[in-house]
């Protein structure tokens, strides 16, 4: 009955800072901190960073693999383990130092099927001579767009539309409508994309008549 009472619940353990270690280690720091001797406290320490390395092979090669030991070894004493480190100390403010946000690479955001790479190639395009070159990349760009919108959308859409968004996306510098010319009917992208399709894939007939494809005698 005594040892039901003294059970001790992880609910009322004092929270592991790096749980990857377990509640030993963190007893062994925490232990570490309460050394008053300088010249002990150093050389217990020494010995948990030691421990730590060999439970952590495949992390050897890991550039500055001692240096990290050493960081998560006062991260888990909470900054309070007074001992003296081989490498530079890394502060608790830097640690908790947001980092700065990331910029969204997205140019526009209302046509995200398309991909950035599209608005690359426009770029690139309105700084060409107008001429049958610009014009052929021009629909070349137009074409793909039109493949990127079926992947995405819908089984069909018409020229139009994708005239309409070019000219959008090139801040008015292309316009195809003007030229009456049609794309590549999205008939033909859509048997390419069903060309493409693994033949392997369907299921044998075997094993679509009978459960776990087994036969039946």
């Amino acid at each position: 009955m005594n040892l039901v009472e003294n059970l001790e619940y992880n609910t009322e353990r004092s929270k592991l800072i790096i749980p990857e270690y377990g509640r030993h280690f963190q007893k062994m720091v925490d232990y570490a901190v309460s050394i008053e001797d300088d010249e002990e406290r150093n050389k217990v320490a020494n010995a948990i960073v030691s421990v730590m390395g060999n439970i952590q092979p495949h992390l050897r090669d890991v550039p500055d693999f001692h240096h990290k030991l050493w960081d998560q070894l006062f991260i888990m004493s909470d900054f309070k383990l007074n001992v003296e480190s081989p490498f530079p100390i890394t502060s608790k403010e830097t640690l908790q130092k947001r980092p700065e946000p990331l910029k969204y690479p997205q140019n526009f955001p209302k046509y995200r099927f398309y991909g950035n790479n599209i608005k690359r190639m426009i770029d690139v395009a309105v700084k060409w001579e107008k001429g049958d070159k610009r014009e052929g990349l021009e629909y070349a760009i137009a074409n793909h767009m039109k493949k990127c919108y079926l992947n995405w959308n819908k089984d069909t859409v018409e020229d139009k539309n994708i005239f309409k968004h070019l000219y959008e996306l090139s801040d008015g510098q292309i316009d195809l409508a003007s030229e009456g010319e049609n794309l590549t009917e999205s008939g033909q992208f859509l048997k390419n994309r069903v060309a493409k399709t693994p033949r392997n894939s369907s299921p044998k007939k075997s094993q679509r008549n009978h459960p776990r494809g087994k036969k039946r005698y």
